[in-house]
This record gives structure tokens, sequence and C-alpha cells, in this order.
């Protein structure tokens, strides 16, 4: 997992110190090679055809035999409706638990279609309708009055006049009226202005990923008339052990290498171990259905998984042999599960008395984790 991302990365000097790339940054070499030779149809604006979009997303080969990395693991079927939804005038929204890479997938959409993912509104309980609509330079407004260059830009209105896709994570994470402020955009396909008694009206190519989850404990309900302005898609969790390991090795490995991290020993058989533990907490049972489980509060989800093996590789590589073992997991996994200080400590507790303790080769992580709780 310590080896180069196999995606072309065009990453020039200026921005190499940046800490996080763009997707349209990072796999520029395969999106201009699926350009190229591109010979199909295009939406208005959209730089790809709606089948390269899904051999970007999916992974394949070009005419010419370029490989192109999949940047989803999952369901063809699935981003071949998200990808037809784009095509039409119906918004989209992406729907899944924590950790099914929702956001992921809303990047490279973006990235692909339009070949810019930065369009974006992180909705949070604290965004408010001007953050969506526009908001005003009042330097220029007290000198000239409301006028369109006092008037400042939000991603949303800037994607209406460019013909490009806005995106808006957790969606849901909004208050409710302002969520509403979205549905003259999407059924008009305009954005008042009454300041200045005018409007912006969305160019050809314009349109919306939205995410949400529904294991949020500040979810607020999408009203049924947004609703009905979007297409759902829902992304589900990983459908075996073996396709979650194959998520979690491959992105571990892109984000190790793109943060520098010391090189280490593989650790797949550590990650196996990692998600193991996460399926049996979330299904409520040992993998052979031999036993019942207590779930903890937390999601347990692929993304947690992820982050573990990440701060597991960083303590190996860091103060460790080089190698991750179970005391470099440990901590990590304790946070991860024990959200909630009494309960979850006790499922965690049960679980390592009555699965991991019995579980011969996993004596190591049963010491270290009892060492740390």
């Amino acid at each position: 997992m310590n080896k180069p991302v196999a995606a072309s990365a065009k990453i020039d000097n200026k921005s190499e110190t940046l800490l996080r790339h763009s997707a349209e940054t990072i796999h520029a070499t395969e999106l201009e090679a699926l350009i190229k030779e591109d010979d199909r149809a295009r939406p208005a604006q959209w730089r790809l055809s709606p089948q390269a979009v899904v051999t970007y997303l999916m992974g394949g080969k070009t005419k010419s035999g370029i490989e192109i990395a999949p940047k989803y693991i999952g369901n063809r079927r699935l981003i071949e409706t998200a990808v037809a939804t784009l095509v039409t005038d119906r918004a989209l929204l992406i729907l899944g638990v924590p950790g099914t890479a929702k956001s992921w997938v809303s990047e490279h959409l973006a990235a692909a279609i339009t070949g810019s993912s930065q369009l974006i509104v992180q909705c949070t309980a604290g965004t408010d309708e001007n953050q969506i609509r526009y908001g005003w330079n009042y330097a220029q407004l007290l000198a000239k009055g409301p006028s369109r260059e006092a008037l400042v830009a939000t991603p949303l209105m800037r994607a209406m006049e460019t013909g490009a896709l806005v995106r808006f994570e957790e969606l849901t994470r909004m208050p409710s009226d302002v969520q509403d402020t979205l549905i003259t955009v999407l059924s008009e396909k305009m954005l008042p202005i009454p300041e200045l008694n005018d409007a912006v009206h969305a160019r050809r190519g314009f349109n919306m990923i939205a995410t949400a989850n529904s294991r949020d404990k500040g979810v607020n309900e999408l009203s049924s008339a947004l609703k009905r302005r979007f297409n759902v898609v829902v992304l589900p969790l990983p459908t075996d052990i073996d396709e979650e390991v194959r998520i979690v090795v491959k992105r571990v490995g892109e984000i190790g290498h793109g943060l520098e991290l010391p090189k280490i020993a593989p650790a797949d058989q550590e990650i196996m171990r990692i998600v193991t533990i996460f399926r049996e907490l979330r299904d409520g049972q040992t993998l052979d259905g031999r036993l019942k489980l207590k779930s903890p509060s937390g999601s347990l989800s692929t993304a947690e998984a992820i982050a573990i093996t990440i701060g597991a590789w960083a303590e190996a590589g860091h103060f460790g042999s080089g190698t991750i073992d179970a005391q470099n997991m440990a901590a990590n996994l304790v946070g991860a599960i024990v959200k909630d200080p009494v309960q979850d400590k006790v499922v965690l507790q049960e679980y390592l008395e009555t699965v991991v303790r019995e579980r011969q080769p996993w004596g190591d992580l049963y010491g270290a984790i009892r060492e740390v709780m």
C-alpha cells in the first residue's frame, strides 16, 4: 500500500505544497486521454460522453490501451443511473449512510463532466440563504447602491451562469427553510434577484448534485416539494468483506502516498482485521452468524476504517518498527467504536471477551485494546 498511486497525477510545482488536490488535477492524464478518444455524443457543456464518465468512475481502458483506475468500487448500474440523471433537467441526490463514498462520487462526477469539482456548498446548521443565493459587496453597495457589480456570486450562481455542476454536501444538515430556497432554482432554472428586478437564468449544462445521509442526528428532512425535484440514488455499504477490504486498501494507499507518509510493510492482514471488527459490530453478529452481538452507536463506516489505518500507518512509520501491528491500531479502534463512553464501552468490552479473546490469532489485538481502554 506504500506504492505510488496508479492514477496519473498532473500536478505542477506551484501546487505541489497543497495538502489536497482536486480530482480533476490528480486524474488529469486519465481525463485528457478519455476526452481525446471519446467520439460519442456529449450533452451541452459536458467534456465527456455519459459512457466515458462511467468509464472514468468505474475504471477500464481507453481505445489506445491507457488504464483508467476505478474511482468507485461497487454496482455499475448505480453510477449509470446517476450519470443518466444529470443528462436530464432533474437534480441528483446521492443518499447513503456515512462512509459510502457519497462525496467521493459527487466530486468525481463533477470533475469528469465539467472539469471542475470546486463549485461546492458545504451545508451546515448555520448555512443561510445568502450563502446559497448571492451576497453583497457592502463597499460597492454603499458607494453605488444595488447593482450587478455589488453582487457576490455564490457557487450556485456561478454554476447557473456558466452551465456547470454545483455540489451541495450534506444537504439535510441545512435548515429546512433554507433548503427550500432551491425549489425555484430546480423548478424554473432561474434565480430571482428582487433587489435589481432581475434574475439569473441557468445556461444549458447546469445541474446540481447533492449528498445526504439519514443517520445524522442533526438531519433536517427535505420537504416533499424539494424531494420531487431530485432523482435519488442510494449508495449501499460494500456487499461483502473482500470488496470492503479492497476499497480500504486502495484509498489508504492513495491517501498515504499523498501525505508522503513513511514507507511501511503491506498491511492487508491488519486491514482485514479492522474491517472484520467493523462489519461484525455493524451487523450485530459474527461473520459466521453463530453469535449475536450488540452494536455501538456509531456508523463504523468504510471511511472510518480508512481513517484508522491511516492513523496506524503514521504511528507505525514515525514511532514504530515500520509495520502496522495491534499496538498501532488499538487506540484508533477504540476511538472509532466508543462514541458514547458508557454504552459503547460496554459493547466493545463484550465483543472483546466473547469474540476477540476466543480468536487465537487475535491475542495481540485483545491485549492491545484492553491496555488502552
